[in-house]
């Protein structure tokens, strides 16, 4: 059974291998225990860790919100109604 590292993880999944340790750190990920390898900390991920990470992935709540997110739960908060523009005034 082959055991990969969190760096290979992260490849294969499509995400840095930065981000993958600061969801583990953040505790967003339940990870495998480390293991000390050469004097070295290393997590080494099974199949169905991996598995169980593809699962997790999407529920994950990422980062800051960009303005348009703000705007769609600030407009969603007033109950949908449209945002008033101004009017050009004619000359």
């Amino acid at each position: 059974m082959d055991r990969l590292s969190t760096k290979q993880v992260a490849k294969k999944l499509g995400l840095t291998g930065a981000s993958l340790s600061r969801y583990i750190k953040a505790g967003k990920i339940t990870a495998p225990p480390e293991t000390m390898a050469g004097g070295i900390k290393l997590r080494l991920w099974s199949e169905t860790d991996i598995e169980r990470l593809r699962e997790e992935l999407p529920k994950i709540a990422n980062g800051r919100k960009t303005r348009y997110q703000k705007l769609h739960a600030k407009q969603k908060a007033q109950g949908k109604s449209p945002v008033p523009h101004k009017t050009k005034k004619k000359k």
